[in-house]
This record gives C-alpha cells, sequence and structure tokens, in this order.
C-alpha cells in the first residue's frame, strides 16, 4: 500500500466507527496534529490518550478492515465533492474555532463561505406562519450579505432556504447522513437549488444514514459555522433546541421567535427567551444585537399580512375564516365550538374553504389560514 498523505489520513480518521470527535481531537492533539503517524503508531501509544481504549486503538491500528479509502475517494470524485479539513483555507473558519469541530467536511458545491453565517431553524411541523417569517428573515438576511445557514429538513429549515435561494442569496445546507443520501426524499429540488447557488456539507462518509447520533452531530455544526442561531417556531424538545444548545455553549449568539402562547410549535422559543436568547421580531433586531448597520433601502414588511376580502365567500363561510385570524390553528371540533354549530356542518364549510385555497390542513387534522 502507498503511502498515506496527510489528508487521506484525516479522511480515514473522519470516518472511523467508535471514535468521536473529542477523542479525535485528543488523538490528534497528542500527535501534534499528525494524522499519519497517529494511524501508523502502536496500541500501547494509542491508549496512553484519555478516552481511548482497546476497542479504539484496535480499530485504528486496523483501520483499513473498518474503512474502505479508495472506495471513498472514488465516491468523492463520482459526487463531485470534495474533503476539506482544517488545515484549509476554506475550512469556516467560526467552525474551526469550536472545541470539538469536526476535522474534515465533505462540501459539495461551488460555494466556498465568503461572508457572515446566520443560523435559521425551527421545527419541521411549522405553521405557514413560522415558514413565511422563516423565509422572510433569510431573504432578507441574505439581500443584506450573509450566508443562510440550516439543515434542509421539513419546515423551517426548507423555508430558511428557499428564502434565501429565491433573493439570489449563498445558503450551506448540514447534512446529518452522507451526502449521497437526500433526506428528505422530496427535497432533491431543494437539493439541486442549493447546489447551484450555494453548497452542501457533512462530516458524514458516504452511505452513513441519518439517526439519532447524527443529527446533534450536524446541529453543532450549523451552530458553529454561525454567529447567530434564530429558532423559528419549536416545541420543548428536539433538533432546534439542541442547536440553541451548541450556540450558547460555543458562544454564539442565540435568538428566537416569540409565538402564538396557546401553540406547542412556540414553547421551545418562550423557553429560549426565558432563558436569555434574544427575542427578535424583525430583522432589524438581528442587525442590531450582531452590530450590522442596515443599509438605507426601502423595507422589507415583516408584519402578518391582513387577511385578503374574499368576496365570493359566503356569510357562514367567512366566519369560519375569521376564527382563523392572528395564526390560530383550530380543528373542527374546537370551530363548532366557538361558532355553536353542528361539527359536521363546520366540516363542510372547511372543505370549501380548503378547496378555495383559502385554508390548509395540516396532518394533525387542524386548519391554518393561508
Amino acid at each position: 500500500m502507498n503511502p498515506l498523505s496527510h489528508r487521506q489520513a484525516l479522511l480515514v480518521l473522519n470516518s472511523l466507527p467508535h471514535i468521536g470527535p473529542v477523542t479525535l481531537k485528543r488523538l490528534l492533539d497528542a500527535f501534534q496534529g499528525d494524522a499519519v503517524s497517529l494511524l501508523t503508531s502502536r496500541p500501547e501509544k494509542l491508549k496512553r490518550v484519555e478516552g481511548v481504549g482497546e476497542k479504539v486503538a484496535s480499530t485504528l491500528v486496523a483501520w483499513s478492515k473498518h474503512f474502505d479509502l479508495k472506495k471513498e475517494e472514488a465516491s468523492l470524485s463520482k459526487n463531485q465533492a470534495r474533503f476539506i479539513t482544517q488545515d484549509d483555507e476554506v475550512y469556516p473558519s467560526l467552525l474551526r474555532q469550536t472545541y470539538d469541530p469536526p476535522i474534515g467536511l465533505y462540501w459539495k458545491g461551488g460555494y466556498d463561505i465568503d461572508r457572515p453565517c446566520v443560523a435559521i431553524v425551527g421545527t419541521r411541523l411549522g405553521t405557514l406562519y413560522g415558514r413565511s417569517i422563516a423565509k422572510k428573515f433569510a431573504g432578507e438576511l441574505s439581500r443584506l450579505g450573509f450566508c443562510i445557514v440550516s439543515g434542509m429538513a421539513r419546515g423551517t429549515d426548507t423555508a430558511a432556504h428557499e428564502g434565501a435561494l429565491e433573493v439570489g442569496g449563498k445558503t450551506v445546507a448540514v447534512f446529518g447522513c452522507g451526502l449521497d443520501i437526500i433526506y428528505p426524499p422530496e427535497n432533491l429540488d431543494l437539493y439541486k437549488s442549493i447546489l447551484a447557488e450555494g453548497a452542501v456539507a457533512s462530516e458524514f462518509a458516504f452511505g452513513r444514514r441519518a439517526d439519532r447520533q447524527t443529527f446533534p452531530m450536524r446541529n453543532r455544526v450549523v451552530a458553529g459555522m454561525c454567529e447567530a442561531v434564530i429558532v423559528i417556531e419549536s416545541d420543548n424538545a428536539g433538533g432546534s433546541m439542541i442547536t440553541a444548545r451548541f450556540a450558547g455553549e460555543q458562544g454564539r449568539t442565540v435568538m428566537a421567535v416569540p409565538g402564538r402562547i396557546d401553540q406547542s410549535s412556540s414553547a421551545g422559543c418562550h423557553q429560549l427567551i426565558r432563558d436569555g436568547a434574544i427575542m427578535v421580531t424583525s430583522v432589524d433586531d438581528i442587525l442590531e444585537e450582531l452590530r450590522y448597520q442596515k443599509p438605507v433601502e426601502p423595507e422589507l414588511d415583516f408584519t402578518s399580512s391582513e387577511s385578503p376580502n374574499h368576496p365570493d365567500l359566503s356569510q357562514e363561510e367567512q366566519a369560519v375564516l375569521d376564527c382563523f385570524a392572528g395564526g390560530s390553528l383550530l380543528a373542527p371540533d374546537t370551530l363548532a365550538e366557538l361558532l355553536g354549530k353542528p361539527v359536521g356542518h363546520v366540516a363542510a364549510l372547511l372543505m370549501a374553504l380548503e378547496l378555495k385555497r383559502i385554508i390548509t390542513k395540516h396532518s394533525d387534522g387542524r386548519f391554518e389560514a393561508r
């Protein structure tokens, strides 16, 4: 076998099983950053490093049994991707400064970070209101020269990427799986659009599928790359709260958009605000906190637009629509109680409004005005 180059050795280390980022950092520190020497070292020397036992040492010594380097390099070429390391100038500078940054990132797309980054994250089951705010914030921040970072998940993440792309901005999607796996699969077109204008990144080898371990690791990368993390709709548990926690631990600014007190999707944001996160209701709030000055230009309106007039609605349909004022999410039985009408009658009115594309139905059976 030909001698390993430093980059090849880092690619191997980045992808070996049983070795977390903290242990890898300790190992590289112990070997003064010499990845080749680390991989060719004796087990006895490896086990002197804190956190390295027999299992990790044997994996390092017999690395070729656990990782096919030639296959991985072929996959990089086939997928037109790069493996960038902390030694490379294009490695995200803020991420490099964190406690346990990935020793390398799989990077696909022609864009390299050249401007401040802001993460916009939130629930996968966001309301129309939450998704619209994510898209508007992303669009305005992109126009002002920020790169929008998110995880390409359903809901808020998708809206954030779309908002940046719609104004010709830059956006980076960080995957919780290998770059050859599009997750969720319905975001294939979004993935292609991000590649055209931005980039996708992952610390995971090709073929690695998302699981409970990879998503939190992805979230720490999202937080580490950015000056700030903005949470738009989140319950008290989930990936957005993990990202916010990583951001706080890494000294980044944590921001949250307040929401309705009667919706679980607002509970996490309200908890973050109680814990000291910055409450933001406009891009001006974000710029002020990050100490960026907004150029003098016409401002986008981030307030909720008033409900449009629908002269073709019957009196009963308009009464139903009025119940959704303020972004309410309502179930048919709740509406029936509010209106004092039978549930079956209200269900028929909801169907009529849905067919007219004035309201939309969520997966939990509740409705929301468009």
